[in-house]
């Protein structure tokens, strides 16, 4: 917590003195310009990126493949354009990197680590993925029922009143 702290504080004061810095090399109005044409090629960037990673998904999913790089990519796709539409040039920098292909799937990869996806299990022509979750809390009725993530049991039942 204390890290998002210290990011939400430094990353603008940073932003504020890159910006005046460009602002006095090369003029006010043409910083303003290159903010606006970083987030306009960044949106762009992220258009087509986002569409690519969106069929590479989807060609998974239908081969019974958990797409699960994909979906990794699409969080650090989603993390770049936020950046690249933040006025500033350091946000630009990291947003960029994180559409480009080569540092997303490292990002990626990197985050993918940190997951853990567990099974899936096909259906006719659609696929259904199901992933663990460690800190999920059981609700009333499941507290003696509680299962260890990556068992699965499969059976019929019936409530009775």
């Amino acid at each position: 917590m204390k890290f998002l702290f210290l990011l939400f504080i430094i990353v603008p004061i940073i932003e504020i003195t890159v910006l005046i810095n460009v602002g006095d090399a090369i003029g006010a109005w043409n910083t303003v310009g290159l903010v606006l044409l970083s987030a306009f090629i960044g949106v762009n960037m992220l258009r087509y990126q986002g569409l690519s990673t969106l069929a590479r998904a989807q060609q998974r999913a239908n081969q019974g493949e958990i797409p699960g790089q994909e979906m990794v990519e699409g969080i650090v796709l989603a993390v770049g354009g936020a950046l690249l539409v933040t006025p500033g040039f350091v946000t630009d920098v990291i947003g960029f990197s994180c559409l480009l292909p080569y540092t997303r799937k490292a990002f990626a990869s990197r985050l993918l680590s940190q997951f853990t996806v567990i099974a899936s299990q096909q259906h006719g022509a659609s696929a259904q993925f199901y992933s663990a979750d460690p800190f999920q809390q059981a609700n009333k009725e499941d507290v003696n029922s509680r299962q260890v993530p990556g068992d699965v049991i499969d059976g019929e039942y019936e409530r009775k009143d």
